[in-house]
């Protein structure tokens, strides 16, 4: 059975990939510069935003910001490219990643800050380096020296926000990030994650169906029944003018009722 496509509404999105058995996919220097060289390139061609990033040997983080939806047509691209650029190097074939790669939308700056420094913070947390400086294959560093990756960087919030102020951008990025808040604001959230989705989420149907419930027990069914249907928390919240996690526990409460 084929896959159904995701759902891609415009905004922030966090992207991972694994290598296939949880193998290293970046084996030297010059396959971590291939990778970024590729990123930039599809990011150019697609009119995406890279905000920040981290190439871990056998993972990678991205932050990424669409205006529409064609965040899977530039990771397909960027997969197949960089496993073509691999098994031919490295004289192997099959898959090289794991999978489809993930994503989660990310709705509020709350999230978006802490992910940020989350992403930036994988080698510290690793204990790969001891400063953030010293990794090499971050975007950490490219907010404080020209290169090529800086230029791709060049719309990101880091770059926008600080406008080159060095110890503004040190202080942000070195604020530690609790690991559990991460979880607490994904699960709050009820991020986007690989949504399967026959077609665009039909939002003035939404509005209809949730506006027309009479008193509140009506219009939480009604919130649990578009959720089911395929709507996410967060266009729910949105149509509604509620929080996100409002929406999640109102699903959770009406959901344990049935």
């Amino acid at each position: 059975m084929p896959r159904k496509p995701r759902l891609e509404i415009p905004g922030y999105y966090h992207i991972i990939n694994r290598g296939v058995e949880k193998r290293k996919v970046f084996l030297e220097k010059a396959d971590y510069e291939q990778f970024e060289e590729l990123m930039c390139h599809y990011a150019g061609e697609h009119g995406i935003t890279i905000h920040n990033y981290c190439l871990m040997s056998n993972h990678y983080h991205l932050l990424l910001e669409i205006s529409e939806e064609n965040l899977s047509h530039f990771m397909r691209q960027l997969n197949m490219n960089y496993a073509i650029y691999f098994n031919k190097k490295y004289e192997r074939v099959g898959h090289l990643w794991q999978g489809r790669f993930k994503s989660w939308y990310v709705p509020n700056e709350a999230y978006l800050y802490t992910l940020m420094r989350y992403i930036e913070q994988n080698p510290l947390t690793a204990g790969m380096v001891k400063e953030l400086g010293n990794y090499p294959y971050s975007s950490y560093r490219h907010f404080f020296e020209a290169s090529p990756m800086s230029h791709c960087l060049k719309e990101s919030w880091v770059v926008k926000r600080y406008r080159g102020d060095a110890e503004a951008i040190r202080a942000f990025f070195e604020y530690p990030v609790d690991p559990s808040d991460l979880r607490e604001m994904r699960e709050a959230s009820s991020l986007i994650e690989a949504s399967n989705q026959e077609k665009k989420p039909d939002i003035k149907r939404l509005e209809e169906e949730l506006t027309k419930a009479e008193g509140t027990k009506e219009r939480n069914q009604c919130i649990l029944e578009a959720y089911e249907s395929g709507y996410s928390q967060h266009l729910i919240a949105k149509v509604l003018g509620l929080n996100q996690s409002t929406v999640q526990r109102i699903v959770k409460r009406t959901k344990a009722r049935k």
